[in-house]
């Protein structure tokens, strides 16, 4: 930021001597605008010496994908987005035919099983429970009566959500790709952990009387903000980031308006 070009300095009017027309060596005072000396770099020093940066939903080390901050005045909107809570989608991929210590393929192997037994039809009905499951679980904690023209309307705008503490929410689930042993989830969430993700794909694999453990947990989207918008480390520069930001302004104001009015 400070070797970005800086505004121009302000400019004041002094009255300086000059020669005056007749000549003889004779001056008079004419006025003339001058750059203020306060606002020279050498004199102010740096523009910018701390900048506020917030943490949105973190993610842990071994996940990988969008994760939000903000800088600035967008700290605030960080906690108005938060207390909107949004859905965030992951893409979360499994391997059958093995558990471990602590769900992720990295872990210490705890068992190896079977998974020839496996289709993608038993999946789908696990993945269909489970949904049905964290439905009943939504309505619950949205404190919402269903019989309400109110419920109505938010069940249109997609607003049902819980809006205070709960636990973590699947709002839907959907098999992506299935190729045994491996498989990949698209998962609709709220309030979870990465962990919580790994330990729900170990839990598919024991209702399919198998084991699975998760190869991959990948955000998506958090919100509003897709992996399109994200800045790969190549693009951590301050045009690229402003862009950002102006590229995500109106679709920020927008849900906000929509959720918080």
């Amino acid at each position: 930021l400070n070797a970005a070009p800086g505004r121009a300095p302000r400019q004041r009017v002094r009255f300086l001597p000059a020669p005056a027309p007749g000549g003889g060596g004779a001056v008079e005072l004419v006025a003339a605008r001058v750059p203020v000396l306060a606002d020279h770099p050498l004199v102010r020093g740096p523009r910018f010496r701390k900048l506020k940066i917030g943490a949105g939903h973190r993610l842990d080390v071994k996940a990988s994908g969008v994760f939000v901050l903000g800088i600035g005045r967008g700290n605030k909107l960080l906690t108005d987005l938060y207390n909107c809570h949004l859905a965030k989608v992951y893409t979360v991929g499994g391997l059958f035919g093995k558990a471990t210590d602590d769900f992720s393929d990295t872990g210490n192997l705890v068992e190896k099983t079977t998974f020839d037994h496996i289709t993608r039809e038993k999946l789908e009905r696990i993945l269909a429970v489970i949904q049905g499951t964290n439905q009943k679980a939504l309505l619950m904690y949205s404190n919402i009566d269903m019989k309400t023209q109110e419920a109505y309307e938010l069940a249109v705008k997609g607003l049902i959500r819980p809006m205070g503490k709960s636990p973590p929410i699947i709002t839907a689930v959907r098999c992506l790709q299935f190729a045994l042993p491996e498989f990949q989830l698209e998962i609709h969430c709220l309030n979870e952990t990465q962990q919580y993700l790994r330990k729900m794909v170990h839990e598919i694999g024991l209702e399919l009387k198998s084991s699975a453990v998760c190869t991959q947990v990948r955000r998506i989207r958090d919100g509003v903000f897709t992996v399109d918008d994200a800045l790969p480390r190549t693009q951590w520069n301050l045009q690229s980031i402003r862009e950002a930001i102006q590229n995500c302004q109106l679709r920020v104001e927008t849900e906000l308006e929509k959720t918080l009015g």
